[in-house]
């Protein structure tokens, strides 16, 4: 089985586990999620997406270090830091959501802007399925729990990222 394949399966899994930051009345439990990053379950609440597609990254068998070399805003657990590396490898797929050549597939990043705050890089998912006008992605942090949404292609979507098969660092 490719590395998308189990990429897919393991980020719906993981989804669907509703792991979540501090929410009113309940223990958080992101702790695994976030634990690769220097960051205190404070700092992390709310700001989790990208931390929880590189943990799916991870469990799905690619090595990919927390803080590749062309990352110069943050480690992966940020949303921009992604864009850096794909950009910058060249064994990466990245692509722009305004390219009409490239077909978003089950099992490639997206990365979004203004989903949730008027900004760049706000938000990263996984898509486990596509349709004509819209993705099924598994996120983490949508409102501080993970789950899977569905989504429409439009100017919310910045860009898709394609790690190849057996990727490693």
């Amino acid at each position: 089985m490719s590395n998308h394949a189990i990429l897919v399966k393991t980020a719906k899994r993981e989804a669907l586990k509703s792991y979540h930051g501090i929410l009113m009345c309940t223990e958080p439990n992101i702790q695994k999620i976030i634990k690769p990053f220097p960051w205190t379950l404070e700092k992390a609440d709310g700001n989790w997406c990208a931390a929880f597609v590189y943990y799916c990254c991870i469990l799905s068998g690619f090595v990919i270090p927390i803080r590749p070399k062309a990352c110069v805003s943050s480690n992966l657990a940020g949303c921009a830091a992604w864009e850096e590396w794909a950009k910058a490898d060249e064994r990466i797929a990245y692509c722009p959501a305004s390219d009409t050549n490239f077909t978003p597939i089950a099992g490639d990043i997206v990365l979004y802007d203004r989903v949730f705050i008027d900004k760049e890089h706000d938000h990263i998912g996984i898509i486990t399925k596509t349709k004509t006008n819209s993705i099924v992605a598994a996120e983490g942090n949508i409102n501080n729990i993970s789950g899977i949404i569905e989504r429409q292609k439009d100017t919310h979507i910045r860009a898709y990222i394609r790690i190849p098969d057996n990727f490693s660092y």
